[in-house]
């Protein structure tokens, strides 16, 4: 019983800093990390490259040590309780790893070996159909192309039958039937008690799937909420505009400011259409004010609800200490 009342996973206080060959301070990839998945949860890791997702992935699998803090999968600490830790914990890593000698039956075979799992037949012979792979059982891995290699990465995270998979990156360069076909497996495994952490930038999947969402920028928690509060508090609205003239962004009044205006590299170039990320539907009008100002000659305007991309954007873009600024983008 206590040990169903702890948290699938638990990360405290974890710093993991790369020290410098040469006579650098290093890199602090994580700073002072913390947060709690709890069991059956289908949970959203999220963040720009070099976040630090893929060291925290590999510190709860064992393949790093974090320099201070501590990690648990399911109670069991993953260090000084590192074998249990990884017998509950699958893990579908980015990179595409295999033995080119080996079929992808036998690949599933010998990762259950490894978990101690004899007479797993029938749980293989399931996992290759779910992840439309029967065809493929007795082909050699070298010969598979790269989508039918992810599928049997996929099968190797769920060979011992985890009770937490960690999917990092799964559907990237993948075709659509394996992306829906990958999903409704593992929604059903979710629905069966598995929880499930995710990292991806397909950012649809995650704001359809994932119950909670952390978002990781330079190493620390940027934020971490249900995915609903979230697009409440930070989505906001976005505001399209389609102009008849065109101007620059360069030219907006100061007034812009108050959306946390951003602008490309050139903002001298001249824009016909401006997107406007705003905190709500009450500074549409200044916004438009804004534009007029400088000189826009309004021809369409459309309000949608933003999505957790528009989170995704404002959290990486501004400090982590004030997430909650705003951003404007031209388009031609």
């Amino acid at each position: 019983i206590r040990r169903i009342m702890n948290p699938a996973i638990q990360i405290a206080n974890i710093v993991k800093h790369y020290p410098s060959q040469n006579s650098g301070q290093g890199v602090l990839a994580l700073n002072h990390v913390s947060f709690e998945v709890k069991q059956g949860e289908f949970f959203g890791l999220l963040g720009p490259n070099g976040a630090g997702k893929t060291t925290l992935i590999s510190i709860l699998a064992g393949l790093s040590r974090a320099t201070s803090g501590h990690a648990s999968v399911m109670g069991y600490d993953v260090v000084n309780d590192y074998q249990q830790a990884r017998r509950v914990l699958g893990v579908v890593p980015q990179e595409l790893s295999f033995d080119p000698f080996f079929t992808v039956r036998e690949t599933l075979q010998w990762q259950s070996g490894y978990f101690g799992i004899k007479n797993n037949h029938a749980w293989i012979d399931e996992l290759l159909e779910n992840l439309g792979l029967t065809d493929k059982a007795d082909t050699n891995m070298r010969a598979l192309s790269g989508g039918m290699k992810r599928r049997v990465l996929v099968a190797q995270a769920l060979v011992h039958r985890p009770k937490v998979i960690i999917l990092d990156e799964p559907t990237a360069g993948v075709d659509v039937e394996l992306r829906q076909s990958l999903w409704a497996f593992i929604s059903r495994l979710h629905r069966e008690g598995h929880t499930i952490i995710l990292t991806t930038h397909y950012l649809e999947e995650a704001e359809q799937l994932c119950e909670r969402i952390a978002i990781l920028k330079q190493g620390q928690i940027a934020a971490l909420d249900r995915t609903s509060t979230l697009l409440r508090q930070l989505a906001g609205v976005r505001l399209h505009i389609k102009l008849r003239n065109g101007i620059r962004l360069n030219a907006l009044p100061e007034a812009i400011a108050a959306f946390g205006a951003t602008t490309p590299d050139d903002p001298t170039q001249v824009h016909t259409r401006l997107s406007f990320t705003l905190n709500s539907a009450d500074q549409v009008e200044s916004a438009l004010a804004s534009v007029r100002i400088a000189g826009g000659e309004l021809e369409d305007v459309s309000v949608t609800q933003a999505d957790l991309e528009d989170v995704f954007v404002r959290l990486v873009q501004n400090p982590v200490q004030n997430p909650m600024q705003n951003s404007v983008q031209g388009g031609v």
